[in-house]
């Protein structure tokens, strides 16, 4: 089964171990803390009114959370790979655009997962409108995307480059 550009999150060497990392932990050691916190608050009687017992149950369901959306992602990760430079804007990829077809008005960012960006650049989520707008466009194009008021945008790609992070 192959895998389209949506589906993959790419990511570099580094945030994929940091999340390998994360996921280790919060499967661990986190998961025990959490368990130990939860039986210590039972432990105070009347649950109705345990504040610490609830408290532990929310952090406990929020870190269930991000342990199935860290499995989610480093499944469907791509590591280390660079898109081809072909000027096909896909995840990955640093893209320039102007608003409007006016080359006074652009912005340069990468189009990757928002939350395993790099700090250095700008980063939209290929699920983002602008993201979903741009993604699969060539150097030349014109796409349009949805803004939150329902009307349509318009940008030219300008440049698609692969990240080298």
């Amino acid at each position: 089964m192959t895998q389209t550009s949506e589906d993959v999150t790419w990511l570099t060497q580094e945030a994929y171990s940091k999340l390998k990392e994360e996921l280790a932990y919060l499967s661990g050691p986190a998961r025990e803390e959490v368990t130990a916190k939860i039986a210590a608050a039972r432990e105070e009687g009347d649950l109705r009114e345990n504040g610490g017992y609830h408290a532990a149950k929310e952090e406990q369901g929020k870190q269930e959370l991000r342990i199935r959306q860290l499995t989610q992602l480093l499944e469907k990760a791509k590591v280390g790979e660079a898109p081809a430079d072909d000027g096909v804007v896909e995840p990955g990829m640093v893209v320039t655009i102007a608003f409007d077809g006016d080359e006074d008005d652009t912005v340069t960012f990468l189009l990757a997962s928002r939350e395993y960006a790099s700090s250095d650049i700008e980063t939209y989520s290929p699920q983002s409108p602008l993201g979903t707008g741009v993604n699969g466009k060539k150097v030349g194009d014109d796409a349009q995307y949805e803004l939150p008021n329902g009307k349509l945008a318009s940008v030219k790609i300008l440049k698609a480059e692969p990240y080298v992070g």
